[in-house]
């Protein structure tokens, strides 16, 4: 278990200095209520894509009273270039509504109340504690951080909350919001789905699956 300790030290160490030592979302926004429905517009969509439709949609909805009035087919038409807009329109109105009927107009600090609005599992969760609140439940997994985790060795699983367990198992507490979007940002950098470039990874030397060792 030292071994594997001083492994993940590593890699946190190497990727803070190539990233930052706790990089932050590229979802624009500039309050909770915005990063709220950033981050619900993000699954099976790109950060650049949701970020070319929330100019428009934070300037014309600017509250959570906002989206929960709003005329459903007017605020799809503000996500129509976003994936599933429309499951997405209709959960951003609903999450709204209980957010102000129970919460106080306030998004919640606990994972398991996140959990009770539409559209919010683990990883948006996670996502939200972790940049609105510095909170850190749990470990945000994407696509880029299941994938990276895998290579890494850290994971066997394809299922995002499977590997969240083995993330969780493994890396500190105090360490698991930056975790996340460090493994996030190697992912986007380096260590694609689609083309490896282990010759400028910083992990290229101790990473299993490295074609550079």
């Amino acid at each position: 278990m030292a071994s594997k300790d001083k492994y993940i030290a590593e890699v946190l160490r190497r990727l803070s200095k190539r990233y930052g030592y706790r990089p932050r979302t590229q979802l624009s926004h500039i309050n909770m209520c915005e990063l709220f429905v950033a981050v619900l517009l993000s699954p099976q969509s790109t950060d650049a894509q949701v970020n070319k439709v929330t100019p428009m949609l934070f300037s014309r909805f600017r509250s959570f009273e906002d989206y929960a009035n709003a005329d459903l087919r007017t605020l799809e038409s503000y996500l129509k270039s976003v994936n599933f807009y429309k499951t997405k329109a209709k959960n951003i109105k609903n999450s709204s509504r209980i957010i102000i009927s129970r919460f106080s107009g306030e998004v919640p600090r606990h994972l398991s109340e996140l959990m009770e609005l539409p559209g919010v599992g683990r990883k948006v969760g996670n996502v939200i504690l972790n940049e609105g609140y510095n909170i850190d439940e749990g470990i945000a997994v994407d696509t880029h951080a299941g994938r990276v985790s895998r290579r890494l060795g850290l994971s066997r699983h394809d299922d995002a909350n499977k590997v969240e367990q083995d993330l969780l198992r493994i890396i500190p507490q105090k360490e698991w919001g930056r975790a996340s979007n460090l493994l996030i940002e190697l992912g986007r950098d380096t260590c694609g789905a689609r083309k490896k470039e282990c010759f400028r990874c910083a992990l290229k030397d101790i990473c299993p699956s490295s074609d550079s060792r």
